[in-house]
Formats: C-alpha cells, sequence, structure tokens
C-alpha cells in the first residue's frame, strides 16, 4: 500500500502540535518555580530578527491548519494572533489538532498532481503541485517553527529533550 498525503501530514502535525503543547506545560511550570513571568517566555527570540516564541507557535498552527485545508481543497478557519498567555497558546495548538481531525483524508490524497496555491508574504504567492507542496514546503516550514519553539524554551533553560520534542511517537520498542 503507498503511504498517503494524508498518512505523510496529518500524523505529524498532530504529533508535532500535541508535542508543542506539552512543552508549553514544562515552560510554565518552570516559569513559576523560577519565579518568571510567562510573558517574558512568550516574548524570548533567539535572535533579534527572529519570532519571538508566541509567533513560533502561531505560525505552526497556522502552517498545520492552513497547508492541510489547502490540501484537502478548503477553505482554513482564520486565528485571530492574541494569544499572550501559555493557556492561550495551548488553547489554539488543541482548536488546530481538532480542526485537522476534520478534514477529509480522501481530499488530501488525492492532492498530489493538484496545483496548490499558498501565499508568499503580504503580495506573492506560489504555486507547487501537492506532492512538492507538502514535501518540500509545509513539512519542512511547519517543523522549523516548531523547531524553532523548541529552541527557545531550551535556550532560556526549560528542561526539556528529544523525547519532548518528538512527542507521543507510535513506537513499538523490543
Amino acid at each position: 500500500m503507498p503511504f498517503s498525503m494524508s498518512q505523510a501530514s496529518l500524523p505529524s502535525f498532530e504529533i508535532s502540535l500535541n508535542a508543542l503543547s506539552a512543552i508549553l506545560d514544562k515552560a510554565a511550570a518552570y516559569a513559576a518555580v523560577k519565579k518568571i513571568d510567562p510573558a517574558v517566555l512568550l516574548h524570548t527570540r533567539l535572535f533579534p530578527n527572529m519570532f519571538d516564541l508566541a509567533r513560533q507557535v502561531q505560525v505552526a498552527a497556522d502552517n498545520a491548519k492552513n497547508g492541510a485545508a489547502r490540501l484537502a481543497g478548503v477553505e482554513p478557519p482564520r486565528y485571530e494572533d492574541n494569544e499572550t498567555t501559555i493557556d492561550q497558546l495551548k488553547a489554539r495548538l488543541a482548536r488546530t489538532v481538532a480542526y485537522l481531525k476534520t478534514l477529509d483524508h480522501k481530499e488530501i490524497d488525492s492532492s498530489a498532481d493538484r496545483e496548490i496555491t499558498f501565499p508568499l508574504g503580504p503580495t506573492n504567492k506560489g504555486h507547487m503541485n501537492g506532492d512538492d507542496y507538502l514535501n518540500h514546503f509545509l513539512l519542512p516550514n511547519f517543523h522549523f517553527h516548531v523547531t524553532a519553539a523548541y529552541a527557545i524554551l531550551r535556550h532560556y533553560g526549560v528542561d526539556i529533550g528529544k523525547s519532548d520534542y518528538l512527542g507521543a511517537i507510535p513506537m513499538k520498542t523490543t
């Protein structure tokens, strides 16, 4: 059985978004123990020209919901980028995971050869077939922002590691 577009995208999005939510729990606990205002964590960035933690989480969620919706050929829900707390960011991630579960796998699977149009900044649009869009644009962008959020918190001192980043991946052990 060939590996489908929905199999290549939806589980990866769900596992990573849930892992990101769990990492945010650890960030909240860290802030409480260290007596740090959680807002400080949300505004932390790795370098001045990079997005802060809150924006990295927002963009990761947007990549998952918007990209999967494009592949399914439907209009995604719009989220305001107004989260100011860890709990609000976690709610955004949970909304995104719930939305992904509503998408038609067959529509996503049939998108491999369909042209996908997507924004590239405020004025430009990109065009790729679905297979290339998923593999060469959507997944790398999504994982970039999840990784950046992880890196910000790790750099700040939150006790997280690779297993936190990977999340609850389906695995058999011997």
